[in-house]
């Protein structure tokens, strides 16, 4: 619902700030008071293109804003919208505010005070607010919605979904063969990726192979080293004269002498001497093992520097690590076993696509036949609102043409209409007369009241060229609709205004030799005034005001 309106410097208006309510909104006024601004106003908010003419004589810049409450079936579908722009929404308070500030060298667009691109305003508006006067955008035009709006209407839902799941199917298959096929190798690649693996092959490197050869390289290179070193430290232990276990021997000796004279006394000693014994020995024998594990003739020593090298070139070519050699080897086996099976994997993949094209198209089939009973149903009941309206010999069809089966079926609807015996049928947008497509979108909307996901409708120039029984009725349809949203009317007639559950006047005044524009909710008595007003004025059309305002509250 459409729930508040704040207006500073547009056009003849220097401030106003107006509050809207539940059901129908009628705005009347004098011709040349100023009732389009109001409309201007609700257009520039929800993405209309702006210049500096909007902003009022005398004035640097004009501001507007609006405050919105959503219905839960709305909310929910902008909370995605909001999403993919990077705009917050609290979903459990159901509010948007808008705003635009126009001002001679640039204009800001807010939603929520965020700023926001135009393209932004005018898709979160396409939700916000239906409008329908002349040379303005109507949802109701767009192929796209009257297809959705049939489906809703016929509460199609299943067999949409139907098709959009096998739609989803066959977009994840594509996108699977795409993902496969792109990085399918060709002949000459293939023949590098076999000669790759052969290289690979005859080396038939293990993981880690590179560091341990390394290290037993480094050590095979000091080896010489090594073993004079490990000869000297044994030799040092317990092989030479005066060597380290000789002198342990001696110690032990003069311990024993010290000893001889103190029986009982000193074996701790002797016990460790005899551990140090024990250890030096461990010690030279450990020498001895490790030396023996590095020694290597030249044979195996070039051998040894043969593997590296081998290795060491796959890394090069392959790597730079070996475990990179290692899944270009697994990456070049799946690659070539793919290339292998392209032809078997292609025929899978055709064969798939198949079935899942004949089975959306089954389903595209089953949706549009369903489609065209729905059709004859509702343009039915909306000639019959016509009727109503005073098209006593309109005519309203749906033609439908086929496109590519798709996550919508393979559907395309134009509605037609004709408002005369013998004229043909024209696209609903092809329609020119404002109060004729007021009319029609009328019928329409109330028709399609539950289908319609947009709560608030907003209504110029529908009393065109109407009157009588046609205006009574006009206003009676608009009361109807507005009974589950919220309807705005500009309106010409008092048959339309008496049946307002809210009444606005604009009218127009001159102060100190300015002109301004003022926006007013009527009270009752002030409401009988401006309804007789419309009728002509007078006693008469006083008491027919009472009368239509009776007559609609029943």
């Amino acid at each position: 619902m459409l729930c508040w309106l704040k207006i500073k410097n547009l056009a003849l208006i220097a401030a106003a700030d107006v509050e809207f309510g539940d059901g129908l909104n009628v705005i009347t006024g004098e011709t040349g008071a100023g009732k389009s601004v109001l409309l201007g106003v609700i257009t520039l908010l929800l993405g209309a293109r702006a210049d500096k003419g909007s902003i009022r004589s005398g004035e640097d810049r004009c501001e507007i804003s609006a405050g919105i409450n959503l219905n839960p079936e709305t909310a929910a579908l902008l909370a995605g919208e909001f999403e993919s722009a990077g705009l917050a929404f609290d979903v459990g308070s159901r509010e948007v505010q808008l705003r635009r500030v126009i001002t001679r060298t640039q204009n800001r667009n807010f939603i929520n005070d965020t700023p926001v691109t135009l393209e932004t305003l005018q898709k979160i508006g396409a939700f916000l607010v239906d409008v329908h006067a002349a040379n303005e955008h109507h949802s109701l035009f767009s192929r796209t919605c009257q297809l959705r709006l049939l489906d809703r209407y016929g509460k199609l839902e299943k067999e949409r979904g139907d098709c959009a799941a096998v739609c989803a199917k066959l977009k994840s298959l594509r996108e699977r063969r795409e993902r496969l096929f792109a990085d399918m190798p060709s002949a000459l690649e293939a023949g590098h990726l076999r000669l790759m693996m052969e290289e690979i092959g005859r080396v038939n490197p293990a993981s880690g192979e590179d560091e341990q050869l390394s290290a037993r390289h480094r050590l095979a290179a000091d080896a010489r080293k090594i073993m004079e070193l490990s000869s000297a430290s044994v030799r040092m232990l317990n092989e030479s004269e005066n060597s380290i276990a000789d002198q342990l021997g001696a110690v032990y000796r003069h311990i024993q002498d010290m000893l001889r004279n103190t029986p009982g006394q000193g074996e701790e000693m002797l016990r460790l001497c005899d551990q140090a014994g024990e250890l030096l020995r461990d010690l030279a024998g450990s020498i001895e093992d490790f030396s023996r594990n590095i020694e290597m003739n030249e044979e195996e020593f070039a051998e040894l520097e043969s593997r590296l090298a081998a290795l060491q070139t796959l890394k090069r070519r392959y790597g730079p690590s070996l475990e990179q050699v290692l899944e270009a080897l697994q990456q070049a086996d799946e690659r070539l076993e793919a290339y292998q099976n392209s032809e078997k994997l292609r025929q899978e993949f055709d064969a798939e696509e198949k079935s899942l094209t004949a089975e959306l198209l089954k389903k595209s089939e089953i949706l549009s036949a369903r489609r065209k009973a729905v059709a004859d149903e509702l343009t039915a009941r909306v000639v019959e609102k016509l009727n109503r309206l005073g098209f006593l010999h309109s005519a309203l069809g749906m033609d439908f043409s086929q496109v590519d089966p798709g996550e919508n079926g393979f559907d395309r609807v134009d509605m037609l209409f004709s408002a005369n015996p013998g004229e043909a049928m024209q696209p609903l947008r092809s329609i020119a007369s404002s109060g004729e497509l007021s009319r029609v979108m009328l019928a329409l909307k109330t028709v399609l009241a539950d289908a319609d996901e947009v709560a608030v409708l907003l209504f110029d120039e529908i009393d065109v060229n109407i009157g009588g029984e046609t205006a009574n009725q006009v206003g009676r349809e608009l009361k109807a609709l507005a009974a589950t949203r919220q309807v705005l009317c500009i309106s010409h007639l008092a048959q339309v205004a008496s049946c307002a559950d809210r009444h606005y006047t604009v009218e127009k005044e001159v102060v100190e030799g300015r002109t301004y524009s003022r926006i007013t909710r009527l009270t009752p008595k002030a409401r009988l005034a401006e309804l007789a007003r419309m009728l002509g004025g007078g006693k008469a059309a006083l008491a027919h005001a009472g009368e239509l305002v009776n007559a609609a509250g029943k």
